[in-house]
């Protein structure tokens, strides 16, 4: 799997928001490879998307798409400041790795301090995730070349999330943070969630 992750400051959400529906009316027919679309716009103003596809050439295949770059020139008008991308083909998923159902998302950027311990630690979480963490209903790790990552992590709703949250073993976060840091918490109280 390839993911693009876009990230800006915007003023209008739903404007945001209404040119991603016309992407998936207009331009998903032609988007061969791409597997889904994961989006939303915090409260501070922080549009964050992910784009999902097969590989790094069906992305690149829909990049190239006259059309695409015309939609984007539209779309980028509607950011204020910079638009970082960070693309990656080395992606972890968990427990299927997320849903369209999700209520509330939460992306969390940072660094790998060991990235062994990581892929370990994620399998031996994901075996008890479903009995300990109702409220959690997949997830993936997008881990870039320089060491960071972008984490995503699909609840059936915030309330249940910030339940959930109290009820982690103090090992287990401890063990989270001694192989994740974090240094940014993006809330998607309002996530866009688009499939194939």
């Amino acid at each position: 799997m390839f993911v693009q992750v876009i990230k800006g400051r915007v003023s209008d959400a739903a404007e945001v928001r209404s040119a991603m529906n016309r992407w998936m009316e207009d331009l998903k027919p032609g988007a061969t490879g791409w597997l889904g679309t994961t989006a939303g716009v915090t409260g501070d103003g922080t549009c964050i998307a992910l784009a999902r596809f097969q590989s790094h050439d069906a992305a690149r295949r829909n990049s190239e798409r006259p059309e695409q770059d015309q939609w984007w020139t539209e779309a980028a008008r509607l950011f204020s400041g910079d638009v970082t991308f960070q693309d990656t083909e080395d992606v972890v998923t968990w427990m299927g790795g997320g849903s369209d159902e999700a209520g509330f998302v939460q992306v969390m950027e940072g660094r790998v301090l060991d990235r062994e311990r990581a892929d370990a630690l994620v399998k031996e979480m994901e075996a008890d995730m479903s009995n300990q963490r109702p409220d959690i209903l997949g997830g993936l790790t997008a881990y870039m070349a320089d060491g960071t990552y972008v984490d995503v992590v699909y609840f059936a709703s915030e309330a249940a999330a910030r339940e959930g949250e109290t009820e982690m073993p103090p090992e287990a976060m401890e063990q989270m943070n001694q192989t994740w840091e974090v240094t940014a918490f993006h809330d998607l109280t309002d996530p866009w969630l688009y499939s194939g």
